[in-house]
């Protein structure tokens, strides 16, 4: 997809960050050229302030994906993944691991799964940063209780691992 949206948008920067933000965000569009958050509707506006363009970027970003069949079958099926308990965790009384990972990422998560289930620990969510997106991507795995520090070691001889955060 990031490769299409780069050649469809590299003369036009205002518009691919209009649609990184809907990608980042879980923004689709629908058949009336409306954007939307779930059943939210997102104003142009709204959507522009938060990308730094202009309006009128949003509208030619949306009428040039939909355009394009293989562009409008994702941004029409978009849905917003909802709620990464990262921030709240701590006042939930839930752990929080952040793993960044290198370019050789196969099989961290399933890994690290492992090493947090060893310690009789379940797992509440997971969410991997795209790596096309991200300069650093991460894993955030969100753990129904705080984990020991011991973790950290084991987490770092997973291949593919550059560092990890407990918190």
């Amino acid at each position: 997809m990031w490769e299409k949206l780069n050649k469809k948008f590299k003369k036009y920067p205002a518009r691919m960050n209009v649609a990184w933000k809907m990608v980042e965000l879980g923004l689709r569009i629908d058949e009336d050229n409306k954007i939307f958050c779930g059943d939210l509707k997102i104003n142009d506006v709204a959507l522009a302030n938060a990308a730094n363009v202009d309006r009128r970027a949003v509208k030619s970003t949306v009428k040039t994906i939909l355009e394009d069949e293989q562009l409008s079958n994702i941004f029409k099926n978009i849905i917003p993944a909802g709620t990464l308990l990262k921030n709240i965790a701590k006042n939930l009384g839930l752990g929080v691991i952040e793993i960044e990972v290198g370019d050789e990422n196969t099989g961290i998560l399933a890994e690290a799964s492992k090493l947090i289930s060893a310690e009789k620990i379940s797992i509440r969510q997971a969410y991997a940063s795209d790596i096309e997106l991200e300069n650093n991507p991460t894993l955030t795995i969100i753990t129904e209780e705080p984990v020991k520090g011991n973790l950290i070691n084991k987490l770092l001889k997973i291949n593919g691992v550059i560092r990890v955060s407990i918190y």
